[in-house]
């Protein structure tokens, strides 16, 4: 496999984001305010060149990735390669709803009534583990359901046979995968409660086979 550095972008401001709504599978569009933190990151990633470029299959992240390309003289792509794997989390049942409702009904009957105090007192595996059993359908994703697809996406850009040591790659996705990646490679040295701005950078350098968070919400 080789060494580069995978360049991953939080897509820009949603109605939602605003409403403050989960939004995992679902999908508002982008605001003005989101459109111009596409172009913002498109003109600091103007001179990077990107050997390979990915993105979500939500609308908010193909519209925020097709933006920063068309900002990159420094590269000869169009459009991302697009998929399933790099969504978002499924909130299921939850989706759409007011963001610090649902992870109350989640986690205040275990003492802990906000997100921030799931991830303080135990991980965002363990969130997410939670709301699919507040979820009356448990349709939400668990911890190892989400894996199991986001495994998936990384595993697809590992066995691009462009990619070569040295090499830049885009990603653009969403809060709470940036977060879930940064908890799980960041060695415990980002703070991962709260969420990374909107159009921010985070940067993992992949390494015979290892993957280490070398900068996290870069705005």
């Amino acid at each position: 496999m080789a060494d580069f550095t995978l360049y991953m972008v939080r897509h820009g401001q949603t109605y939602f984001n605003i409403y403050n709504k989960l939004q995992g599978w679902s999908n508002s569009p982008l605001t003005d305010k989101g459109i111009q933190n596409a172009v913002d990151t498109g003109n600091k990633l103007a001179s990077t060149k990107f050997v390979a470029a990915y993105c979500s299959d939500t609308t908010r992240a193909m519209d925020t990735a097709n933006m920063i390309l068309a900002k990159n003289t420094a590269s000869d792509l169009d459009t991302p390669v697009t998929s399933k794997f790099f969504r978002e989390e499924f909130y299921g049942y939850f989706e759409g709803t007011d963001m610090d409702q649902a992870w109350y009904l989640a986690g205040a009957p275990h003492g802990m009534p906000t997100f921030r105090s799931i991830v303080e007192q135990k991980s965002i595996g363990k969130a997410k583990d939670l709301l699919k059993a507040a979820d009356p359908f448990h349709d939400a994703e668990d911890n190892n359901e989400y894996w199991q697809r986001l495994d998936q996406g990384l595993a697809l850009i590992k066995a691009n046979s462009e990619i070569h040591d040295g090499d830049n790659v885009l990603l653009v996705s969403h809060g709470n995968t940036l977060l879930s990646l940064v908890e799980r490679f960041g060695n415990g040295q980002f703070d991962v409660t709260e969420r990374p701005a909107n159009g921010s950078i985070t940067k993992l350098h992949f390494h015979d086979d290892q993957i280490e968070v070398t900068a996290f919400n870069v705005q």
